[in-house]
């Protein structure tokens, strides 16, 4: 019973997930389609993890998952992406700005290039994402999720632009939630060690941050994922939040 109830919970809903095919945005667009949804992955360089993605999803259950390839930076695309998910699937019920660019940048070492990017990817998308998306949620009354970070209030070290970003990004989904509302609510969700980047981070540094938890310990992406379909499934009466999931680091 469990099973069924959990597969049909957001069934004929359509979620457009940015940065979709790899690491977090996976694991969450997985628990969505585990939940009846039906998913338009982004992807930006990651073609082959998207297509895989989405056609095991399709072997689950057919015509329940389609790609889109997109450079996030050209804001003209927005409403390209937005019409890929209509046109597969004539609706949209969630838009979750996952996708994300991360790495330092040291001051007296910044180039334009690096902001265009950090803002790009962080803040710039998610705006013109939900302003392209914006008229289809209000029809179906949906939800976008912005994936923020605990450093949109704290700043990490040596990752200004980075931080900065974020921190717009995350006054954009306060402002975005009463601009849309009532229509429209937009939630934003800030996790804390979940999944260590990809590049090389020492064991000491991991311990270093997994000691300033309150929880002692990291998460993972499925606790991410939970708190997705808890603002998916659970909570229309929430709007204009921001939902740590860091094992009490922020505190």
């Amino acid at each position: 019973m469990k099973d069924s109830v959990e597969s049909s919970a957001l069934k004929d809903q359509v979620v457009l997930i940015t940065g979709g095919a790899r690491r977090v945005g996976a694991v969450v667009a997985g628990a969505l389609h585990a939940a009846g949804a039906r998913l338009l992955i982004h992807y930006r360089s990651s073609s082959e993890e998207a297509h895989a993605l989405a056609a095991g999803f399709n072997r689950t259950r057919a015509h329940s998952a389609c790609v889109y390839g997109a450079d996030l930076l050209d804001h003209t695309q927005a409403p390209a992406i937005v019409g890929a998910a209509l046109a597969a699937f004539s609706r949209l019920d969630i838009l979750i700005n996952n996708a994300s660019t991360f790495y330092p940048t040291l001051v007296g070492e910044i180039t334009l290039r690096d902001w265009d990017d950090l803002m790009g990817s962080n803040l710039k998308a998610p705006l013109f994402l939900s302003q392209a998306a914006a008229p289809h949620l209000r029809e179906a009354r949906g939800l976008i999720i912005n994936m923020l970070d605990i450093h949109a209030a704290r700043p990490l070290k040596a990752h200004p632009v980075y931080c900065a970003a974020k921190a717009g990004l995350a006054m954009l989904t306060l402002s975005l939630a009463r601009e849309l509302g009532p229509q429209i609510r937009v939630n934003g969700i800030a996790p804390g060690p979940v999944l260590w980047p990809e590049d090389s981070m020492g064991e000491d540094l991991k311990r270093e941050i997994i000691g300033k938890t309150a929880l002692k310990r990291h998460g993972s992406p499925q606790d991410i994922a939970r708190t997705v379909l808890f603002l998916a499934k659970d909570a229309p009466y929430i709007t204009g939040q921001i939902i740590a999931v860091d094992g009490g680091r922020s505190i």
